[in-house]
């Protein structure tokens, strides 16, 4: 089983979690990313994350348990612009987790401010 880390709808309660779920994947615990991290809201559908050089910030996320072949399952649902990559983590332990591409958070929200996609949906009513 392979840790993995999500930061948007697929976490717990949230739109997407069911992809997890029905792939076998558990939930171990909440976290938060390093603080190199940058976040935006793409059409307010779901966020995007991708790590900076400088101006980061830590992000909220979740850290899901799963099989290699459920994580490829998962990579082939997620949206256009969206990848597995690896994040570094506010213990220094380095997971696998759904990075964005930074072609996509052209012209969209940035939301880093808010620390976190759950926390962006709350303040802006999504």
């Amino acid at each position: 089983m392979i840790d993995f880390a999500v930061n948007g709808t697929l976490m717990r309660g949230l739109e997407l979690n069911a992809n997890l779920l029905k792939v076998g994947a558990t939930f171990v615990r909440e976290d938060i990313t390093a603080p190199i991290y940058r976040l935006w809201s793409i059409g307010d559908r779901h966020p995007a994350m991708f790590r900076v050089k400088e101006n980061g910030r830590a992000i909220a996320l979740e850290i899901w348990s799963i099989s290699p072949a459920a994580l490829g399952e998962i990579l082939l649902s997620e949206p256009a612009g969206l990848s597995i990559g690896k994040i570094l983590l506010s213990d220094g332990q380095e997971v696998l987790g759904v990075l964005g591409e930074p072609f996509l958070c052209e012209g969209q929200k940035e939301i880093t401010e808010y620390g976190g996609w759950r926390a962006y949906i709350k303040h802006s009513n999504v």
